[in-house]
């Protein structure tokens, strides 16, 4: 079966696994006590971004739309846990704005290329 769209080629899915690897870096400082917890959330929703771009690839355009749908659900999600985060300091002002600029230029790219498929 040939992939309909190869997801290593894709803009959006690139931007996913750096958003997912930046993600992880910030995490390391986290304190202990939001390891199983806000940073396990955290991390997960990050890696569902670029995981559900990939999964979607192979299927139809119409199929493909649902799981960009779900990538950009779990990046909407990351924000709000990133809020939560910053406001219970694990993570600064400045790192959080970087990480949300990067989160909402993935966001505007999945949109738009979201809207050639239909």
């Amino acid at each position: 079966m040939s992939l309909r769209h190869n997801y290593k080629n894709l803009k959006i899915w690139q931007i996913g696994i750096e958003i997912a690897n930046d993600v992880s870096d910030i995490l390391l400082e986290f304190p202990k006590h939001e390891r199983f917890d806000l940073s396990s959330q955290i991390s997960r929703c990050s890696v569902s971004i670029p995981c559900n771009i990939a999964e979607g690839s192979a299927r139809t355009d119409k199929s493909f739309s649902h799981f960009i749908d779900i990538s950009l659900g779990s990046s909407f999600e990351l924000i709000t846990q990133l809020i939560v985060a910053k406001n219970r300091k694990n993570i600064n002002e400045t790192i959080f704005n970087q990480l949300e600029s990067k989160i909402e230029e993935f966001q505007r790219m999945t949109m738009s290329f979201q809207n050639g498929l239909k």
